[in-house]
């Protein structure tokens, strides 16, 4: 959705929609699904630009990396994020961002596209790990078989990458 800033005068400008994003576009492995996503908020003119305040909200399936299953997640977010108007001058070599410079958007011109805003909240709402489940026992590395839902008789061999930390540590010990 596209905001005109300057048509924003007293009374905040205030939306409510709902939006959908393809999963392929946000590039992430391990997000399988995205629900719709509902979210909405306002826009306020201040002294020092614009103020948008929103909530968002919106289901999606991840992929437990131990067992491959799926992982549904509600999530909800807040977001408030100043708007200021981009300076005319373009700066000139690197510029070090402060703690205070995260929360702002500068915006060249009048319109505001909510897009890349919404696409960038989701994005920080993907986690890079989440479980089916806390006690989730994964995979059997011999036949594959999902733990969590049945039992094999395999020996656990252990990783072959730690015989020789094994090894120094029996020589030690002895």
């Amino acid at each position: 959705m596209e905001i005109r800033l300057d048509q924003i005068g007293d009374e905040p400008f205030r939306w409510q929609e709902t939006r959908s994003i393809a999963v392929e576009s946000l590039q992430r492995r391990q997000l399988l699904a995205l629900g719709d996503i509902g979210w909405g908020g306002e826009i306020v003119r201040t002294s020092f630009g614009f103020l948008l305040s929103a909530r968002l909200g919106y289901a999606q399936i991840l992929e437990c990396p131990r067992c491959l299953g799926p992982s549904p997640v509600e999530v909800e977010a807040e977001i408030e994020l100043l708007i200021q108007p981009k300076s005319k001058e373009p700066v000139v070599g690197e510029l070090e961002l402060e703690e205070a410079d995260l929360g702002v958007l500068y915006l060249k011109g009048e319109i505001l596209d909510t897009n890349p805003i919404l696409t960038e909240q989701i994005q920080l709402n993907v986690p890079m790990r989440q479980l089916c489940r806390q006690d989730c026992t994964g995979l059997c590395p011999q036949c594959g078989i999902d733990r969590n839902v049945e039992s094999c008789d395999c020996e656990d061999v252990g990783d072959p990458r730690w015989d020789a930390l094994t090894a120094l540590r029996d020589r030690l010990e002895n």
